[in-house]
């Protein structure tokens, strides 16, 4: 397979956590072409992080996508190539597939020959490495990887497993990659159903949790705009709190709530409620369901 990036910094290795944060990837760069197979939201995202970050160029990306009028708009917006079929933009050095679960087995039947010395990204829902290597040519490099909305706006979270035949260095140009949209995080692929329980589809759990909050306080007056202002500001302070400090939630809940004051009474409602409870029924109703999908 060609070269398809340079690090040019000793900061390209991965971290003790499995983490590539922005100031690891300092100095990176992809020298090679990559086709995005799909150009739906989350390939369009893909696409802008990158190109925002700098460290791919519009002329080394092609999205393949069958839609005309997406097509155009995808142009326009991105400045990039796009084709109607992907064997139009094919040989390539990363080829991201990013097609619906639905689609993609024949996508992929299609293309394979094609594909056989392209670094084969996919970030379809449900397909394991295995499932994605079966559909490809033998010793094709497959990296599975289950990105995140906030990506939209450059705060996703992706999960990247590689495949039987990825090498070290091919999966750390798929983090280095991701992580130019938000954050990024190797992990053994027999992870990659729980870690998607909690990044994947979290979005709709916390955009659930402002929606309530939001709610209650509608209910109790206020008017929505500053209700939901309130909750999202107070989410996303929350956020940044818990990560610069590395404390505990635990202890973010022990240092707001005083003995006998009003935060420790609602705590206790929702506890009451069975909130604990709720999330870990919810993941594991994920989990079992991205199962059956990939079976």
């Amino acid at each position: 397979m060609p070269t398809v990036a340079v690090c040019v910094t000793p900061a390209c290795s991965a971290s003790d956590d499995g983490f590539r944060d922005a100031d690891m990837t300092e100095g990176f760069r992809f020298e090679g072409t990559m086709t995005v197979v799909g150009g739906g939201r989350m390939g369009e995202a893909i696409v802008a992080g990158l190109l925002k970050s700098g460290v791919v160029s519009a002329g080394a990306i092609t999205v393949a996508e069958p839609d005309a009028e997406r097509r155009e708009t995808l142009s326009t917006s991105l400045g990039v190539a796009c084709v109607s079929g992907a064997e139009q933009a094919l040989p390539t050095s990363v080829a991201l597939i990013a097609v619906k679960p639905q689609i993609a087995e024949a996508v992929l039947e299609g293309l394979s020959a094609a594909l056989a010395d392209a670094l084969v990204v996919s970030i379809v829902a449900g397909f394991s490495c295995a499932r994605l290597e079966s559909l490809l040519p033998v010793g094709t490099a497959v990296v599975r990887v289950m990105p995140n909305t906030p990506a939209m706006v450059g705060e996703g979270m992706a999960v990247i497993s590689g495949g039987s035949d990825a090498t070290e260095e091919e999966v750390d140009l798929v983090r280095a990659l991701f992580a130019q949209i938000g954050r990024a995080v190797v992990v053994e692929e027999r992870f990659q159903n729980v870690a998607t329980a909690i990044s994947g589809s979290g979005p709709a759990y916390f955009a659930l949790v402002v929606d309530s909050l939001a709610r209650a306080g509608v209910a109790e007056g206020l008017p929505r705009e500053v209700a939901q202002a309130l909750a999202i500001q107070t989410m996303r302070g929350t956020a940044v709190l818990l990560e610069e400090t590395g404390q505990h939630p635990e202890a973010l809940i022990e240092g707001v709530s005083s003995p006998g004051g009003t935060t420790i009474a609602a705590i206790q409602r929702l506890e009451a409620s069975g909130l604990r409870a709720a999330f870990a029924d919810a993941v594991a109703a994920n989990i079992k369901r991205a199962e059956e999908l990939g079976s």
